[in-house]
């Protein structure tokens, strides 16, 4: 029994990972919701494509960019409106041309009369009246919306196209969050309410869709799995963007405004559902059918992971011969019998309905029926299909019940066949590596398996899925991480049974949970025991865990890190360690690429060095012995597999909420004479999460004319000494400060001393605390110049002491004040000091006002040059945002004016950025590049090296570079480089598109038009790359003269290409890149 060193550890590693040639310091990961991908947040444009989405942010791209209005009934933690919200926030448009309004709203008796209130309204904008409104809730709110819902039913035929989003969540007092599906059921029923189910992340943007178009003829609901499907986070190939949701809907809405008025619900629903069908290119049914063609028994089943279930296993036994199928519900309400009938087999002899109740007792009472039960066995008893009609069962379970495949198999085999099957191998699954993480939520590494989901995801080979629950009311909270990857797509809405790997990251857990059970036979199996001597191995590792590695052969592994005593005060380390043995143990083979973006994104080198040398040492493989077969038998504790889900966030301890005070110069004294009494960091900068450079200016001069209304401007940094690198496409982070003239025009209005020394929060880390003065912190930490949000009028009314400014501040947080907030916010521009100076008595004290103005954040710029042509150099093309506000005076973006004003020699504190604009990998690949404005920066930065090359006597590819502007003679930035760039060869085509100087309007897409041969030649044939840097608007045309090019070559060529898909491959392969703002 000793332990000896892994074969995949330690030097192997090292020898796969180029170091970074600069440090940084790792970027704290933070996960700020279950409901979106990896835990973070996803720009409205940016979904579209292959992406890893969840299904509740692809119901929420629906609800938002399809609404007027978004009434969100969201219970704190239950997150189902946290996009919508930051959309909202951020003035993302919907289709119609606005940004959706998103109404957060209390789940309470008499809910939903706000909704029904707006809706019906006489002040009520009629020409919206065609447009969706949309309501996200869980199921547990139906309950009291039911009398709003009864209304809105009755009086429909005058109403707006409503859906509801229902993620179908309730807690219950012994299981925790439970997936219901009852109340909706029901409701629909009893109001005569559409419903339509999703069963996946897959289809959460199809049935989204298609809910609100079904709303154009009744109410609808729209429901799917809140606890578990909605929350996984996964890669979907097709998901329509924006302007994909737009057309579809769009040409739907028509063939739902021609539908004949003489059908009924249900033949409207049928037809406008074949509509979709064709225009999608999918095949939905009201009911879809999977199994033997000539099965015996039916299993009828609704809901999220029962029916992805359904398909899967009762599709595995149709295969092997066995006579059994399934129907999924999707269109539950209306009821569609013909269609019921059509689509169950006629050799059908049993029909099982999975039907949902309450709880456990309503399972064994035997006067309880489910409701799909109901339905199913009225139209099977009316029908004549069969000469002897089957028999109909209900197979009843507790909305409790979290279903996996073994599960799922058990409970309808053991109520319809002779024998009861317990366990099956879906082929879903075989070319899938799963893998389990266990850990408490207070543990450092508790984000390792989102921050190793999203470096797996970076292989574009790979498709990752992510799902994590909590439970709170064990050990103090409990997080189980189900992580999966593999080369085809995932659909395994269900905890994993039998992983590849399982980590466990506390030992205490060793007796909470059956942690080896759900490692596969011949498995690997990592457990983290700090100061591990093996003398003690039989009492740190329960006697169930010993039997069962020794039975199955699983591989054992011990993680140490007290082996290494600086992992147990360094948090940073310690997490990448534990990330680092996981994928040392997983996946000894994986890219060199993926690894090195580890060592980017979770440490700087030296601390992954550390890692690397730590690791030899503290992980290694136990030698299990023969021995642990004949382990003494102990009363075996019946350990759950699984964690009984109830909450959705980790369990939140408490913390004092640090006071920021107000001192003077002798405190600050006191902090730096007795450092350890007070705590007292004296590093430069300790608070950045970046690392940061000191650079001084170079040059700054402007390209367009000083008669001209745009300032743009070239600006030129000298590195020096700073140490500071970059890669081409990267780009500059400027931390600019406020206006010096201005914050002491403030500090006087509002009464403060400038020199009073204050505590205020970091501009980079609000958990670290500067001391400065009151003037230095509103220049350098304070966005007091900044554009203020609703929830900050919303807290200053508490401080106002005038009735009338109190009720004003008010009332800008309410949809009432949308107007007016957006007036302020879009046409005044009104800034934090604009308000306090326009509502005097809301006169919060300093450090209050500290906490209402968030801290200022650095500036991202593309950086305009190539560092292998000028080392010791960095530039950037900025133009000055400015504008005239309300009252006649002239207002400026902090960030740009602060860097126009620069003088040679200034020195300015700056980072580095990735960017997604990279050169391809070959030389001699073509690059058609289009730039709009300031948009051409990393073009320069582009041809530059093309240059550098083309001048060391390299074969480079053909460059094509469009650029975009108002006018040549004001406008034609960097216009003489680009001239010597083409004598000289390096360019191959300009396209110059000045949109005003002429009658006609020409844009850059018309300029890549007229020459679409030669994007042909550069793009398709010799396989180049194509960049688009700018403003958002021109994405659409641009991208549609790249599916002209597709079409135009495969038509020459007499080839069958799909354009659309053409241009998501091309994503694919880093061959279409964009970076719009």
């Amino acid at each position: 029994m000793q332990l000896k060193q892994s074969e995949s550890s330690g030097g192997a590693l090292a020898d796969q990972i180029t170091m970074p040639e600069t440090k940084t310091s790792r970027a704290e990961f933070t996960k700020q919701s279950s409901t979106l991908p990896f835990g973070q947040p996803v720009p409205l444009s940016s979904i579209s494509g292959p992406t890893y989405v969840t299904g509740q942010l692809l119901v929420q791209q629906i609800a938002y960019v399809l609404s007027d209005k978004i009434f969100s009934y969201s219970p704190e933690t239950f997150d189902l409106d946290v996009a919508v919200k930051s959309w909202a926030e951020n003035g993302d448009k919907n289709i119609h041309g606005y940004p959706t309004t998103v109404l957060p709203l209390q789940t309470r008796s008499g809910a939903g009369a706000f909704a029904l209130g707006y809706i019906f309204s006489k002040d009520f904008d009629l020409s919206r009246r065609h447009v969706p409104q949309t309501l996200l809730a869980p199921s547990l709110s139906l309950r009291h919306l039911r009398s709003a819902l009864d209304q809105l039913a009755l009086l429909y035929g005058v109403a707006s196209p409503f859906v509801a989003h229902v993620a179908a969540t309730d807690y219950t007092y012994d299981a925790g969050l439970v997936a219901e599906y009852g109340t909706a059921l029901q409701l629909s029923e009893e109001l005569g309410l559409g419903l339509v189910s999703s069963g996946s992340a897959y289809e959460a943007q199809h049935i989204s869709l298609f809910a609100t178009l079904m709303a154009k003829v009744l109410p609808t609901i729209h429901i799917y799995d809140g606890v578990r499907t909605s929350r996984e986070t996964l890669r979907v190939i097709d998901v329509l963007s924006q302007v994909g949701v737009a057309d579809i809907f769009q040409k739907i809405s028509k063939t739902a405004e021609g539908l004949n008025t003489r059908l009924d619900n249900a033949g409207k629903v049928l037809e406008l559902l074949q509509a979709f069908n064709d225009e999608l290119g999918t095949d939905y049914e009201p009911f879809e059918y999977v199994g033997h063609e000539a099965a015996e028994t039916v299993y009828v089943v609704f809901g999220g992971v029962e029916a992805q279930l359904a398909r899967q296993v009762v599709g595995k036994l149709a295969s092997d011969g066995i006579k059994v199928g399934a129907v999924v519900v999707r269109v539950y309400r209306p009821f569609i019998e013909e269609a019921f009938i059509k689509a169950l087999p006629a050799s059908v002899l049993n029909i099982a309905v999975l039907g949902q109740v309450t709880n456990e007792s309503a399972v064994s009472d035997a006067s309880v029926q489910s409701i799909l039960h109901s339905d199913v066995l009225t139209t099977v008893s009316f029908s004549s299909k069969w000469a002897s009609t089957p028999a109909v069962t209900d197979v009843k379970y507790p909305a409790s019940q979290a279903f996996t495949p073994s599960s799922f198999i058990t409970t309808i085999t053991q109520a319809t066949a002779k024998t009861t099957i317990s366990h099956i191998q879906l082929p879903q699954l075989e070319s899938v590596q799963q893998y389990i993480f266990w850990d408490t939520d207070d543990s450092v590494a508790l984000s390792a398996p989102s921050v190793v989901g999203g470096l797996l995801s970076k292989d574009s080979t790979s498709n990752v899925y992510l799902n994590e629950s909590h439970d709170n009311l064990v050990q103090g909270g409990v997080v189980r991480s189900d992580l999966r990857a593999s080369k085809k797509t995932i659909d395994a809405p269900y905890a994993a049974e039998e992983a590849d790997v399982v980590f466990v990251g506390e030992e205490k857990l060793l007796k909470e949970v059956a942690a080896s059970k759900s490692v596969k036979d011949n498995g690997k199996l990592i457990l983290k025991l700090p100061n591990f001597k093996d003398e003690e191995v039989e009492k740190r590792i329960p006697t169930q865990i010993r039997r069962d590695v020794q039975a199955r052969n699983i591989s054992l592994y011990i993680l140490d890190s007290a082996q290494s005593p600086a992992f147990e005060s360094d948090l940073t380390a310690a997490r990448l360690l534990v990330e680092l043995a996981f994928l040392k143990v997983a996946q000894p083979d994986l890219k060199k690429e993926i690894l090195e973006k580890l060592a980017t994104v979770e440490a700087n080198p030296s601390t992954l060095e550390e890692c690397i040398d730590g690791l030899e040492k503290s992980l290694k493989q136990f030698e299990v012995p023969e021995s642990w077969a004949e382990t003494a038998d102990e009363t075996p504790r019946n350990l759950p597999q699984t964690l009984k889900t109830n909450s959705f966030v980790p369990f939140k301890k408490q913390e004092a909420e640090k006071d920021l005070q107000l001192s003077s110069w002798e405190s600050a004294a006191k902090g730096l004479v007795f450092k350890e009494a007070y705590a007292t960091d004296i590093t430069l900068r300790p608070d950045l999460t970046v690392k940061t450079y000191t650079i001084h200016v170079k040059e700054n001069r402007r390209l367009t004319p000083a008669t001209y209304d745009r300032n743009i401007f070239h600006i030129e940094f000298d590195l020096g000494n700073s140490g500071l690198t970059y890669k081409i496409g990267e780009a500059l982070g400027i931390h600019a400060d406020n206006d010096a003239d201005l914050v002491r025009e403030f500090i006087e209005s509002y009464g403060l001393d400038g020199d009073d020394l204050v505590q205020v929060p970091s501009r980079e880390d609000a958990n670290v605390l500067d001391t400065r003065t009151v003037f230095q912190s509103l220049v350098q930490n304070i966005d007091i110049f900044g554009k203020p949000p609703k929830r900050f009028y919303e807290t200053l009314a508490e401080f106002a002491t005038d009735e009338l400014e109190k009720k004003k501040l008010a009332s800008l947080g309410t949809p009432e004040g949308a107007e007016d907030f957006k007036r302020r916010a879009e046409v005044d521009m009104i800034t934090f000091a604009d308000v306090f100076e326009e509502f005097k008595s809301a006169h919060p004290s300093f450090h209050e006002l500290v906490r209402l103005v968030g801290p200022l954040k650095r500036r991202e710029y593309s950086i305009a040059s190539a560092q292998a042509v000028t080392p010791n150099a960095v530039a950037l093309m900025i133009v000055v945002v400015d504008w005239v506000d309300s009252k006649g005076r002239t207002r400026y973006g902090q960030a740009t004016r602060y860097l126009s004003r620069l003088p040679v020699g200034a020195a300015v504190t700056a980072s580095v950025k990735p960017s997604v604009m990279k050169l391809p990998t070959r030389d001699d690949a073509p690059l058609i590049m289009a730039g709009l404005g300031t948009g051409l920066a990393p073009f320069r930065a582009f041809i530059q090296y093309r240059a550098m090359q083309k001048a060391q006597g390299k074969e480079i590819g053909a460059i094509l570079l469009y650029l975009g502007s108002r006018h040549k003679r004001e406008e034609y930035l960097y216009g003489e480089e680009w001239e010597a760039y083409l004598d000289a060869g390096v360019i191959t085509l300009l396209g110059a598109a000045f949109s005003r100087d002429q009658p006609q309007k020409i844009y850059i897409q018309d300029r890549m038009r007229q020459t679409i041969s030669d994007v042909v030649q550069a793009y398709i044939q010799d396989e180049g790359s194509f960049y688009l840097c700018g403003p958002t608007w021109p994405v659409p045309d641009v991208t549609d003269v790249l599916k002209e090019a597709i079409a135009h070559e495969a038509k020459t060529t007499g080839r069958k290409v799909d354009p659309n898909k053409e241009i998501d491959r091309l994503k694919e392969d880093g061959r279409y890149v964009l970076e719009v703002y």
